[in-house]
């Protein structure tokens, strides 16, 4: 598949900006059971302790942590499904993005910025400041240009590449399940 340039990446912005800002919903879950394996989910149970059931994100570790195990507020990945859909231009690649949950939302700073809690499913996450960056992984499955964008000013400022957030509540989250901002 040939990838986008950075100018039609930018023409798919206006689509992407229109996301809801406080009622989304939830349009795909996805599950990494192993490296470079996915699993569309019509049900995850979102864990407090574990993260998303069957997801590898407690064994993989993190080189944020200094023991090197799994970060805490790199629990759950969170991209908009809009974002994902312009950078991977078919549905059914969408996933390769290695996000958990693919939302109908708003991701930006500006409206979810670190601590904001979430309703999802019948779970509650919580934005991290933990920044989820584009990879060379990303830019292998997507390009190197939609790499850049996703990491631009204005891609950053509109959270592209997603969000990291922990898991509060343990529930279930269903494709169709509405995400919302919770208030103080």
């Amino acid at each position: 598949m040939k990838h986008l340039d950075t100018a039609a990446l930018e023409a798919g912005l206006g689509h992407v900006r229109e996301s809801p800002p406080d009622h989304g919903t939830v349009e795909m879950i996805v599950r990494r059971p192993a490296v470079d394996e996915r699993e569309v989910l019509a049900v995850g149970t979102l864990d407090a302790d574990t993260g998303l059931a069957g997801d590898t994100w407690q064994v993989r570790g993190s080189s944020r942590t200094p023991d090197g195990s799994a970060h805490p507020g790199m629990q759950l990945t969170v991209i908009n499904s809009r974002a994902a859909l312009l950078v991977a231009q078919d549905p059914d690649r969408r996933m390769l993005a290695g996000d958990q949950l693919y939302v109908d939302l708003d991701l930006s700073p500006a409206n979810l910025p670190a601590g904001t809690r979430l309703a999802v499913g019948s779970a509650v996450i919580e934005v991290s400041e933990e920044p989820h960056l584009g990879c060379a992984k990303f830019a292998a499955r997507f390009g190197r240009e939609a790499l850049r964008f996703v990491n631009s000013r204005t891609g950053r400022g509109l959270r592209l590449r997603g969000l990291n957030a922990r898991i509060l509540t343990t529930g279930t989250v269903r494709p169709g399940d509405r995400i919302s901002k919770l208030r103080d």
